[in-house]
C-alpha cells in the first residue's frame, strides 16, 4: 500500500508569534517528506519534537505579516502495530478534558454492560454513528463528548470524543489519533478513536467516511487538547487558508465488524 498526503495552511499574524504544528506523519512510518514554511519569500527555521507517542511536533517562530506553510509525504506500506506502553492503561482510562467518561459512566453501564472485546468496541461504534449526525460546523472547539450526546451531531473528532469517553468509562483505555484519510469525503484532516483490545490498539471510526486500513497516523494523544493540527502563542494568529489531501493507490474495503490497526 503506497499512500500520498498533503497539507498547506495560511496563516496572517498581527504580531510574532509561535507556531507549534502537529501535521506530519508520525514516526515510526516509512516516508519521504517535505515541510516548507516560509515567510515574505524566506523560509524559516523549523524546529521537531518528538513524543512518547510518535507524535512529531514542528514549532517555528514567525513575524508579523503571512505566513505559508505546505507538508507533503510519502508513505511507503504499513508500518508495525504501535506497542503498548506500561502508562497507556492508566493514561488513557482517565477522563480527559473532552472525553468525560465519568460523567457518562451511567448511560455507558445502561447501554453496553454484557458486552466486552470486540462486541464492545463494534457496539459503541455502532450505536454512536447511528445516534450522531455528522455536521460540519454544529460543533464548537470546546465541545466535549457529553455536549455532543446532547447536541446528537458534530463532526469527526466529536464522534471519535464520545467513542473514547464511553469505552473509558467501560474500562477500554482509549485515546484520540489525528490521521490523513484517503477516501474522505469533505477532504480534510481526519480524528478517529483507538480502543486497546487483548494487548493491542485498534482504530475505531463511528462515521465510517474513510477504510481504516489506509489511515495516515499524525499526533495520538487523550483528546483533541493533545493533537490540535496548529496552536500558537504571543501575536494573533488567524487560518486563512486550509487545504488537505490524502490518496492511496488502491482504496480498500472496510469491515466495521473486524478490528483494523493504523498502520
Amino acid at each position: 500500500m503506497n499512500r500520498s498526503a498533503f497539507s498547506r495552511m495560511v496563516l496572517s499574524a498581527a504580531a510574532p508569534a509561535d507556531l507549534v504544528l502537529s501535521i506530519a506523519a508520525a514516526a515510526g512510518q516509512s516516508f519521504t517528506e517535505t515541510l516548507l514554511v516560509a515567510q515574505g519569500g524566506t523560509e524559516l527555521d523549523v524546529h521537531e519534537i518528538v513524543d512518547d507517542r510518535g507524535t512529531r511536533l514542528h514549532t517555528v517562530t514567525i513575524e508579523a505579516g503571512r505566513c505559508e506553510i505546505d507538508y507533503r509525504v510519502e508513505v511507503e506500506g504499513r508500518q508495525d502495530p504501535i506497542a503498548v506502553a506500561d502508562l497507556d492503561t492508566i493514561q488513557y482510562l482517565r477522563p480527559s478534558r473532552y472525553c468525560e467518561s465519568d460523567t457518562l459512566f451511567p448511560t455507558a453501564r445502561s447501554e453496553f454492560t454484557g458486552l466486552q472485546g470486540l462486541d464492545l468496541v463494534t457496539g459503541v461504534s455502532s450505536w454512536v454513528g447511528a445516534r450522531l449526525s455528522y455536521v460540519p460546523g454544529a460543533s464548537t472547539p470546546t465541545d466535549g463528548a457529553v455536549q455532543t450526546l446532547l447536541d446528537r451531531r458534530g463532526v469527526c473528532r466529536d464522534y471519535a470524543h464520545l467513542v473514547v469517553a464511553l469505552l473509558r468509562a467501560l474500562d477500554v483505555p482509549a485515546r484520540l489519533v489525528s490521521v490523513y484519510a484517503p477516501g474522505l469525503w469533505p477532504m480534510d484532516f481526519h480524528a478517529v478513536a483507538e480502543a486497546l483490545v487483548d494487548g493491542r490498539w485498534y482504530a475505531v471510526d463511528a462515521t465510517a467516511l474513510a477504510p481504516r486500513q489506509s489511515l495516515i497516523r499524525i499526533a495520538t494523544g487523550r483528546d483533541a487538547s493533545d493533537t490540535a493540527f496548529l496552536s500558537s502563542s504571543g501575536g494573533w494568529v488567524k487560518l486563512l487558508d486550509l487545504e488537505v489531501g490524502a490518496v492511496v493507490d488502491v482504496l480498500p474495503r472496510d469491515d466495521v465488524t473486524e478490528l483494523v490497526s493504523i498502520g
